[in-house]
């Protein structure tokens, strides 16, 4: 099997539900640039066009309302923020609107959208373009909130992000872009929302973690198997919410 990047994985999994479902499109700021957001929208406006592949303004809360609208009439939108402090100024339109309206119309209406955020460290950031705020969307209800660890479960979890019926925040650490490269398999799969993911065995103690994280634990864990003799099993959550 080949082995891609994770940015290049991203990629590949909105431009295969672009290019399978109509009523996807994605919208945010950068997309169109030619870095495509770290690689992950490269090439997607010349392939797709203007009218669903689109820039964003600065105006957060604004575009936010726009997609749960989109959603509400048929669409299944992608917003992309550049990093996850962005999404901070659209956090009314999040909490209190995209992720209650199922619940205010009794099941009745769905907001099918994905907002894809870069979070935590990277090359040379800020800090108000490193942190790693995840937590606070796990604890509001309405939301599902993904963090892959890996290229394979990178593409397989926004695939069944933009394919779920429930506003989904799909979170891509900075530091995995350029990381790593694994087997991911060319064509349409899914990775479930709701279930962990063993990363390494083991019968003497359990690590829970996610995103980035992940490889750095596993790697802890063949040290401290090497120097000490025990078996550390590290388990990737995937998912923050549902847990």
């Amino acid at each position: 099997m080949r082995k891609i990047k994770f940015s290049k994985a991203i990629l590949e999994a909105t431009d295969q539900c672009m290019a399978s479902d109509p009523t996807v499109f994605i919208i945010g700021l950068g997309v169109p640039d030619p870095g495509g957001v770290f690689g992950t929208t490269l090439g997607l406006q010349k392939k797709y066009g203007k009218d669903r592949v689109m820039d964003m303004p600065l105006s957060e809360n604004c575009i936010t309302g726009v997609i749960t609208g989109a959603s509400l009439n048929g669409y299944r939108p992608i917003l992309t923020h550049q990093r996850v402090e962005f999404s901070l100024l659209s956090i009314d339109q999040i909490v209190n609107q995209a992720a209650k309206w199922y619940y205010m119309n009794a099941g009745q209406q769905n907001v099918p959208i994905v907002i894809k955020m870069v979070i935590g460290r990277g090359w040379g950031q800020g800090s108000q373009h490193a942190q790693s705020l995840e937590s606070w969307f796990g604890h509001i209800p309405g939301l599902k909130v993904v963090m892959p660890s890996h290229s394979y479960d990178a593409k397989g979890l926004l695939i069944a992000a933009i394919e779920d019926p429930d506003p989904v925040l799909f979170l891509e650490p900075k530091a995995l872009y350029r990381a790593f490269r694994e087997e991911v398999p060319e064509g349409h799969y899914t990775v479930p929302l709701s279930r962990t993911r063993n990363a390494r065995e083991g019968k003497d103690l359990v690590i829970y973690c996610w995103g980035a994280m992940v490889p750095v634990c596993t790697e802890a864990a063949d040290r401290v198997g090497e120097g000490r003799g025990k078996q550390i099993r590290v388990v990737d959550l995937r998912t923050l919410m549902p847990l």
